[in-house]
């Protein structure tokens, strides 16, 4: 099933052209990265693909379901989500519980279920030891987890990340990639990534979108599939 499908989109800054004629698609169950030299707009491209800027002309064509039939839920995680500063109030568990009240509304009880997703949500990041801590001790890495792991809590169809390994060393990288691949494999997930990295993530992403420029000095983008086997060792256990 799609969930994301552009076609012929074209932003301006002002009266400069920056992208032209872009288009691309995400479908349920796979993991897809977008890549692009330094400049490539890709960030501009997630937020003009979430409506957040207006493209000057094209089409973006988002469902409105899931593959149950239930409205499409998105999650998006910016650049930079995760400087919070050291006099940041709540806890650790306390945010990332904050993720479940959108599903329940924001003066519905949580249950048992809704506390055992946080559980998971942590535990999958490796935070949950952390739990009671305070967001301001944290340092850069283990907040960029605690946003993810927020964002995991919300339970989404279709994650939409830019650099979200930003501040993290290369095992928690390399973990969160699997999580990612787990989670569209074996939960129906979506994901576009923005990465700067495309080589450390091909184990496990299903297929890259790649910003480039062209002889006009506008970019536009291609598709690169993989070949990898569906089946990567190691996978995390992910509810």
């Amino acid at each position: 099933m799609r969930y994301i499908d552009v076609e012929n989109l074209t932003f301006y800054y002002d009266r400069e052209p920056v992208l032209e004629d872009i288009s691309y698609s995400i479908e349920s169950g796979e993991f897809v990265t977008l890549t692009g030299e330094n400049g490539a707009a890709k960030s501009t491209l997630i937020k003009t693909t979430l409506g957040i800027l207006k493209p000057k002309r094209g089409k973006v064509t988002i469902s409105k379901k899931n593959t149950r039939g239930e409205p499409l839920r998105i999650a998006y995680l910016p650049q930079q989500v995760a400087s919070f500063n050291a006099g940041f109030p709540s806890s650790v568990k306390e945010f990332v519980t904050s993720g479940r009240y959108p599903r329940r509304g924001w003066f519905k009880k949580l249950n048992a279920h809704d506390e055992e997703h946080v559980k998971t949500s942590l535990e999958a990041v490796g935070m949950w030891e952390y739990r009671d801590h305070r967001i301001g001790e944290l340092s850069g890495g283990q907040k960029q987890r605690i946003a993810i792991a927020r964002m995991f809590a919300s339970d989404p169809d279709l994650f939409i990340l830019d650099e979200p390994t930003t501040g993290m060393d290369d095992v928690s990288s390399a973990d969160f990639y699997r999580l990612m691949h787990h989670a569209a494999h074996k939960h129906g997930k979506s994901v576009l990534m923005v990465t700067h990295d495309p080589e450390e993530v091909k184990e496990y992403a299903d297929r890259n979108i790649h910003l480039f420029k062209d002889q006009n000095g506008k970019f536009a983008c291609f598709d690169l599939h993989t070949d990898r086997e569906q089946n990567v060792k190691g996978e995390v256990q992910h509810a």
